[in-house]
């Protein structure tokens, strides 16, 4: 049988640490580029690539890929630095952590993440809830691979292939995710979808993007492994 490979959005999907992000990219901007911040870019489902890019750009400033990097660098480690802070502001989403328990124990079903977080962010993050043991987060996908989250969907099933020698098809792709651009990656990228309208987008909104099936929220354990399996191939 083909396993399924589930990748989770962990913002608004997962986790939600309110305000706490946009406060660490203020600090962090001013820190990396000895700037006052005007503005910081949209991060409703962007990555943190497009979002250190954008928002370099909203000052003027060359987003090259060393200051970028940089950049990225001294994100993850505010980040670490606040992980009292990420534990204490924010909380896991309900229905989440058994969600994910319940998925661990189906045996075609192998469970990651495809964020717009950079890879030290997600971990903190998931560390903070007590997620970090129950995703593989070696073959996850991550904000600094792509500027774009399409093309990510592809990255996490070569890397499960790599790292694990697991294979599977677009058809056994499952994206679980709270946003448009989510159901977008999973389109474009070559994934099914299950939305959760648990961050600011709507069930409307997520009907209307295309999601194969919506749900308000994770916390009916059962109806989300059912949507998880019914949206994967036979």
């Amino acid at each position: 049988m083909t396993t399924t490979l589930v990748l989770w959005d962990i913002d608004h999907t997962l986790i939600s640490i309110g305000s706490l992000s946009g406060e660490i990219y203020r600090r962090t901007f001013e820190q990396v580029t000895g700037q006052s911040i005007r503005e910081l870019a949209d991060m409703t489902g962007a990555t943190d690539l497009a979002i250190i890019t954008a928002t370099l750009q909203l000052h003027g400033i060359d987003p090259t890929r060393e200051l970028v990097t940089e950049f990225a660098c001294q994100l993850g480690d505010t980040f670490d630095a606040c992980s009292a802070d990420v534990a204490a502001r924010g909380h896991a989403m309900p229905g989440s952590h058994a969600a994910l328990h319940a998925l661990a124990a189906h045996d075609t079903v192998h469970q990651s993440v495809l964020t717009g977080n950079a890879a030290p962010i997600a971990r903190c993050k998931l560390a903070a809830f007590h997620m970090d043991g129950l995703l593989d987060l070696e073959v996850g996908a991550y904000g600094m691979d792509d500027i774009a989250r399409p093309p990510m969907v592809a990255l996490a099933r070569h890397r499960m292939q790599d790292v694990r020698g697991i294979t599977t098809d677009a058809a056994h792709t499952v994206l679980v995710g709270d946003t448009p651009k989510d159901v977008q990656a999973g389109h474009e990228g070559g994934a099914r979808v299950v939305a959760v309208a648990t961050g600011s987008s709507t069930t409307a909104d997520l009907r209307a993007a295309g999601a194969e099936l919506v749900l308000d929220d994770l916390t009916d354990t059962d109806a989300v492994v059912r949507a998880v399996l019914d949206v994967s191939g036979p």
